[in-house]
């Protein structure tokens, strides 16, 4: 059952945490959350794994992470990108930011570029609207963001 990508470690630890939940056919959510911090996605077999020491149906496992966009099961660059594209920066210019970001990376929203450092992706709203539009790499938030700071904020990243 196990993926390339993915170790018997992470397998190991994956378990351990779904192990130590009392009300397992609740912990769907939990343990994705847990197994996508863990693996970076969440490949099918890692679906199965969970479904499996769930007790829940593969398929159901499937659903939630198709449903809620923040899962994902294609591995993520190094340096995960996001863009809101929710309505405050959406009309402060967020699909500027993204044109400049496919431009300067050589990717499209969705992707991770083939040296897998960097992966592009739109949010629907990360609630930082006062700041509009916002980027985040890895979590960091950078605000009232324009086509020119993209060079800048890539450079913080560039190894």
């Amino acid at each position: 059952m196990e993926n390339n990508l993915i170790s018997k470690e992470m397998y190991d630890e994956l378990e351990q945490f779904i192990d130590a939940i009392p009300n397992k056919k609740d912990a769907v959510i939990a343990s994705l959350h847990k197994a996508q911090e863990i693996c970076g996605y969440l490949p099918r077999e890692v679906q199965e794994f969970i479904a499996e020491k769930l007790g829940v149906s593969a398929t159901d496992v499937y659903g939630v992470v198709t449903f809620y966009s923040y899962f994902t099961q294609t591995p993520k660059g190094k340096y995960a990108i996001n863009v809101c594209l929710g309505t405050a920066c959406f009309v402060r210019g967020a699909d500027k930011i993204v044109t400049e970001l496919e431009k300067k990376l050589g990717i499209h929203v969705g992707e991770t570029s083939e040296d897998g450092m960097f992966s592009l992706d739109g949010l629907r709203c990360v609630g930082a609207c006062g700041l509009a539009p916002v980027v985040m790499v890895n979590g960091k938030v950078y605000g009232k963001i324009q086509p020119k700071d993209v060079k800048k904020i890539l450079a913080n990243y560039n190894e």
